[in-house]
């Protein structure tokens, strides 16, 4: 497997395959292929697999591409404004993703569930209590809204981020939350009540945007009701 993320802030993901080589994705997600590609529905890991996509968020199937006789290509994008990155596993090693930051993967990586360990993490966190597990052997791509920021964190090494802008961690990194301040800062600061920890060892990926508060930032500029139909 070949592949290329194309673009800036609006990204897509290029992959080349060799013939027979297989590629999962969520559904929804290509954008083109060559034509000689074929695509099929599978319920990746049976139905209690597919149950637990659904639990994070994920469709029921995964769409499997293959190109058939010949090498081929076929891209997807996320579905929010951001970016796409690569994460690579082996002999073991396991990251835990937000839920809705699948794009597709190797036939090699496994995709599961895992929960946060405590109820206050999957309250507050941001990222809720189901957050989605791989692992194998292989390449999984994921994608994030706004810009990536990558932190490889050294053992008790502690960061704070603001909640919903977590995109994934090693498997290694604890994920908990803090209060974000004193009385004053949590009334007057505008970070809310509380903050998301991660403590290392091991790697984090940040995104600079939340796509919700993206979305609450768009509601008053919306037409309301009776502007559109015209009445009084």
């Amino acid at each position: 497997m070949k592949y290329k993320i194309i673009g800036d802030n609006l990204q897509m993901l290029r992959v080349e395959l060799a013939a027979g080589e297989g590629l999962f994705a969520e559904a929804g997600s290509m954008v083109n292929m060559s034509g000689h590609i074929q695509m099929e529905s599978q319920m990746a890991g049976g139905i209690f697999a597919g149950t637990k996509r659904i639990l994070i968020g994920e469709s029921f199937f995964l769409t499997k591409f293959v190109p058939i006789e010949k090498h081929g290509f076929v891209a997807f994008a996320g579905n929010v404004l951001g970016k796409i990155f690569p994460v690579h596993l082996s002999n073991g090693s396991e990251f835990v993703g937000r839920r809705e930051s699948f794009l597709c993967c190797e036939e090699g990586i496994v995709l599961d569930i895992t929960f946060a360990k405590k109820v206050q993490s999957g309250l507050f966190g941001g990222a809720g209590f189901i957050l989605q597990n791989m692992s194998g052997n292989g390449t999984v791509f994921l994608h994030c809204c706004g810009d990536i920021v990558e932190i490889n964190l050294k053992d008790n090494e502690m960061i704070k981020v603001q909640t919903g802008l977590v995109v994934g961690f090693d498997s290694t990194v604890s994920y908990d939350i803090a209060l974000a301040g004193g009385i004053t800062s949590i009334i007057f600061g505008g970070e809310g009540l509380f903050v998301t920890t991660l403590t290392g060892p091991g790697k984090v990926i940040l995104q600079s945007m939340d796509i919700a508060k993206i979305a609450a930032s768009i509601i008053p500029y919306l037409p309301k009701p009776k502007e559109i139909t015209g009445k009084k």
